[in-house]
This record gives C-alpha cells, structure tokens and sequence, in this order.
C-alpha cells in the first residue's frame, strides 16, 4: 500500500500517510478517532463496521464510479456495505480475503481422502488424529478467525444469523445441526486449547507442524514459502468444505470507510477510485490475498494462478472459484448494524464455544444467544436502521 500511496500523492499533490496497525487496534483506533471528531481521512476495516453508521459517509458515488469504470462489483462486497433500508452504502471494499481449507496432504492422503466437505473434515480428521496425533485446528475463541470459520459453517449448513429480509433467524433447526457438528469435532478431533487461541494461533498451529487442517487466507501457504518447514511441501490448498446446504465461507472484506470528520473527503474517494484501478498489481503484491472485488479488473486472474507459466505451485490453481463460496457476514442479508454488534460481541463463538466445551448443552446455548440477538435487532429496528 506504501508505493500506490506514495505514487498516488505526488500525482495529486497530496501527503498520503499510511499507519499500519493490528488487526485487534482498529476498531479502539477508530472509535478514538471518532469520539476525537479528528483522525485519518481513510480507515480500513476487516471486521464488520455498520454500527458506527452516523460517523460515515454515503460512500455511493465510490461504488457508481467504479462501476463505471470497472465493470459491477461482487454482489457479496455489496452486501458487506450497503443497508437496503437506509439507501445508503456505509464503506467500500475494492478486495476480500480468500477462505480457504489449509491441510497437510499427507496426512490426508495416507488415509485416502480429502477435505472436500465438512463430512469429510470430521471423519478425516478423527482418523488422523487416532493415527498420527495431528488434530484439526478451527478457533472457538472471540477473534476474527473464530468468527469467519464458525459463520462459514453455518452458513454451508443452512444456518444464519438473519433472513435476505434482515429478520433474525439463529434459532432453527440448521443452527442446531451446526452446533452438534463443531461440538463433535472438538471432542473427536481438536486440541482443547482452541477457546483460546488469538488471530495468529491457526498460523502457527499449522507452520510448526502440530495439525492437519485449519482455516484460513494464504498467509499460513504463504509464510511457508519463506519459512521453509521440512513439511513445507505437504500443505496445501481445498476449496471450502460443502455442508448440508451449500459451500460457503466468509472471511472478510477489506471494507474502507471515510468519516464525516474526514479533512479531505474529496481526496478519499478518488483515492479508493483509483486503487481500484490498481487491483491487479495490489493482488500480485499481497500474494494473492487481495482478491478483487471488482473482477473485470483482473482479467487473467486464472492464468496467473494457475502455475502452468508462472511457475506458481498447484493449489493457488483454486483461487480463481473463491469468489464461487465466498459470501459476507450476515449472510444472505447485508451487513447492517445489528450483525455488526451481533459480530462485536461475539454472540456466535461464545454459543459455539459453550456448546463445543460442554458448558451448556445445543439447545441451551441456541436459546441464550437467540434471547441476544432478538434484543438487539429490537433495538436497532426502533432506530429506524433495519
């Protein structure tokens, strides 16, 4: 981001300064900022953002732009920005993190299978664990890995957080389906310390070489490229698991928001209008893990995937179906304010986590959160947002 940045200030004769921070510091970062009226022009959100609606602004003539000059966006990045209820689009996303299924294919292949579907992950994984002592690793602590992966599986098994509509609907049968299924993963095949784990803990989980699968970008792939673990060559790339229901997996945009306190709102916009038009250099820099929200604008994504003439291993060969599972938080709705507390307070893996651990059985857990998110859907809808 450093060079587009640098480039794009000299051209427009404007001083862009770029603050990498954590993911754990942007949200306290932001809401600095705001309780402040004074800050960065731009901020730059992984995790969902609506409820801090009244500080942003209508970022539509992003959105109409770019269009214009790029073809339609991913309906998912839409929906991850804008509220049909107030017509208004509360941040842009110009590209998404891939959801992938890392594994060790060795381990997979001895017993003669693969992650294909969420099935096989559990029957897979408890043979690999019996015979190799090598669990799967999927968070069940409140951090934004944990959230991604858990709504991932429900979302592949029917279950949500709300309806296209944006009525709330946790409490149904699929939810429940989904809890007996992670519950059962954790006891047949995880480490107990995953209601534990923080956002780098899959990443080191896998690069050290202590499991067979996790859920992730392609910063595990990635980081083992240069690491270069003796087992190194043995992980691999799948496809997010199919559920029940469908093969779905959400593991975030990166949505920019401009506040209304912004010094330079004018500047923002073209900044992100022109970033857009740089996606394909942001996808090879990053590694393929900025994938494009608007994919007219790299039409080869295929060919520099595939590794036929790029000399790219493999499994970067599925990068071109991501956007096929890909989907937002609050699926198959958009993301509006209430699944943004509902994300913010960790509704979804404190359910989870409470069943997976014994704490209180399915249809305990599924009560306590739906009487959670009902209470806060109740109160967004009395604001006039829903």
């Amino acid at each position: 981001n450093q060079t587009f940045a640098t480039q794009w200030g000299e051209a427009n004769d404007t001083e862009v300064i770029v603050d990498n921070v954590g993911y754990g510091e942007i949200s306290t970062r932001a809401l600095a900022e705001i309780q402040a009226q004074r800050g960065h022009d731009l901020v730059q959100f992984v995790t969902p953002h609506a409820m801090l609606y009244e500080h942003i602004i209508d970022h539509r003539e992003v959105f109409e732009e770019c269009s214009r000059r790029f073809g339609q966006p991913t309906q998912f990045a839409v929906r991850a920005n804008y509220n049909p209820s107030t017509d208004r689009y509360l941040g842009f996303a110009p590209s998404f993190q891939p959801a992938v299924v890392v594994y060790r294919k060795d381990l997979w292949g001895a017993i003669g299978t693969n992650p294909i579907s969420w099935a096989d992950v559990l029957s897979g994984a408890r043979q690999i664990k019996l015979l190799h002592d090598k669990p799967v690793g999927i968070s069940l602590a409140s951090e934004h890995n944990c959230e991604q992966t858990l709504r991932s599986i429900m979302y592949s098994f029917g279950s949500s957080e709300q309806d296209a509509d944006q009525k709330p609907t946790l409490k149904s049968a699929a939810t429940l389906e989904a809890l007996n299924y992670v519950k059962e993963l954790y006891e047949q095949s995880m480490t107990r310390d995953v209601v534990a784990w923080d956002g780098a803990s899959n990443n080191r989980f896998m690069l050290t070489g202590e499991g067979c699968l996790t859920i992730d970008s392609l910063s595990i792939l990635r980081a083992s490229e240069t690491l270069k673990p003796a087992f190194g060559g043995n992980l691999a790339l799948a496809p997010m698991p199919e559920g029940p229901s469908a093969r779905l997996g959400s593991f975030g945009n990166y949505n920019y928001v401009i506040w209304k306190f912004a010094e330079n709102v004018e500047g923002a916009k073209q900044f992100l209008v022109d970033y857009v038009g740089r996606s394909r250099e942001a996808f090879l820099a990053s590694g393929f893990q900025n994938m494009p929200c608007y994919p007219e604008t790299i039409p080869d994504l295929a060919a520099l995937t595939s590794g036929q003439d790029t000399g790219m291993p493999p499994s970067y060969g599925l990068m071109k179906d991501v956007p096929t599972w890909t989907t937002n938080v609050g699926h198959p709705g958009p993301t509006n304010p209430a699944i943004s507390e509902v994300y913010d307070k960790g509704l979804i893996s404190k359910m989870f986590a409470a069943v997976a651990t014994g704490r209180l059985t399915p249809d305990a857990a599924l009560d306590e959160a739906t009487r959670e998110e009902q209470n806060v859907y109740e109160r967004w809808k009395e604001s006039g947002v829903l």
